[in-house]
């Protein structure tokens, strides 16, 4: 089965517009796809029809409160939900200003940046750290694109500023709130393994958590054997998705092929 469950545009920090990414889908043939911006459904809300043939699912992913990486990606949400809007809302506005003080931290180094710059770069005012990457290599202070992240953009390198993240079991509630169910993302990002990462799971399964993201453009077998018993052992709907960010991530194709029916059952339930 061809699908797609894991995918950014422009409206947080993938280069391709909504329209142009549900093009590059249909191109590739996918039956299922969802949009999963970071901390926001203003790509979303930018779809106004799926090609015949594809199955297209409002998602979204939301950074949440913990020591290292920890994603909940939500589906099959309603993208006007009041109370989830605002709250995304909140973490935007609490962006803005970060990026801003990054700003100011930049010209410390000798970086000159506008907030205009990354704008434009953006293509609105959802700014984020690879716009800021783009900008500073086009201006020639680094030599790589992934320069960027090693010396200055990483989290603890010098330009990095934490964002706010939202608590896990919040971030849980908004997506059923906004009738949708609740996904881990790519649970290697943890840096968890064995006990650590089930006792997470444990935890999150209490907030409600509804599924976890098996297939993933970057586990490897191993990972995908062992989430796939986490998901028999804890009753998890399992989906896949890429991650898909264009050329933020040149390395990552839009588009898995999956032949694991029990994501049919995960289908099911969102549509």
């Amino acid at each position: 089965m061809l699908l797609d469950m894991h995918a950014h545009t422009t409206a947080s920090d993938g280069t391709y517009k909504p329209d142009e990414i549900l093009q590059l889908a249909n191109e590739k043939r996918l039956v299922y796809f969802s949009i999963t911006d970071h901390d926001t459904l203003d790509g979303v809300k930018k779809v106004q029809e799926t090609p015949p043939g594809m199955t297209f699912i409002p998602g979204l992913e939301i950074s949440a409160e913990y020591p290292s990486t920890l994603h909940i990606l939500g589906y099959g949400i309603d993208p006007f939900n009041a109370e989830l809007n605002e709250r995304l809302e909140e973490l935007q506005d609490f962006r803005k200003n970060r990026n801003t003080r990054m700003l100011t931290k930049m010209k410390q180094f000798g970086f000159h940046v506008t907030m205009d710059e990354l704008i434009d770069e953006a293509g609105s005012e959802l700014v984020g750290r690879p716009h800021f990457a783009n900008i500073m290599l086009r201006k020639g202070y680094v030599d790589t694109y992934q320069d960027t992240f090693d010396k200055y953009l990483k989290k603890g390198a010098p330009l990095y500023l934490n964002k706010k993240r939202l608590d896990p079991a919040l971030s849980i509630d908004l997506i059923h709130w906004a009738g949708g169910i609740a996904v881990m993302a790519h649970p290697y990002q943890t840096k968890l393994e064995g006990e650590e990462l089930e006792a997470l799971f444990k935890k999150l399964v209490s907030y409600g958590l509804d599924g976890i993201e098996v297939y993933y453009s970057k586990h490897t077998p191993e990972m995908v054997t062992h989430y796939q018993h986490l998901s028999e052992k804890y009753n998890l709907l399992r989906t896949a998705g890429s991650d898909f960010h264009g050329s933020n991530k040149p390395d990552i194709e839009l588009g898995m092929d999956i032949g694991d029916q029990t994501i049919i059952k995960t289908l099911e339930k969102i549509t």
